[in-house]
């Protein structure tokens, strides 16, 4: 286990797999992340864009057939940094959104480590 504390780091999640969001919203926690959210899907996560100031954003690209960049682009137009996860590579993320980065899943805590690093170098 990590010893790095990310207090205080309000971060969206946006997953439509319960297990997985379940798994993520833990990791989080145990690093001192507040969680707005998960949602499930983009109206949901729309829902949530203006609940907290956020610090950053993780979204799965693919959210049960439609597509999280609605989302993305809420985010980005906010200025907040985000983090995609996805099982289908990079392919039409990093065209679209050139400052996000992505997590390759399945991924592990460091990788996840690693992404809440960036948010809180961005802010």
């Amino acid at each position: 286990m990590s010893e790095r504390d990310f207090s205080g780091l309000k971060i969206l999640v946006v997953e439509d797999e319960a297990m997985i969001s379940m798994m993520i919203e833990d990791m989080l926690l145990d690093h001192g992340v507040d969680v707005v959210g998960p949602a499930g899907g983009v109206a949901q996560a729309m829902k949530l864009l203006d609940a907290a100031a956020l610090d950053g954003a993780l979204l799965d690209v693919n959210l049960g057939g439609e597509k999280s960049f609605p989302v993305a682009d809420a985010l980005a137009a906010k200025g907040v940094p985000i983090v995609f996860t996805t099982g289908y590579g990079e392919a039409g993320v990093i065209g679209r959104y050139p400052d996000a980065r992505t997590l390759q899943k399945p991924f592990v805590a460091a990788d996840l480590i690693e992404a809440l690093s960036y948010f809180q170098h961005r802010g």
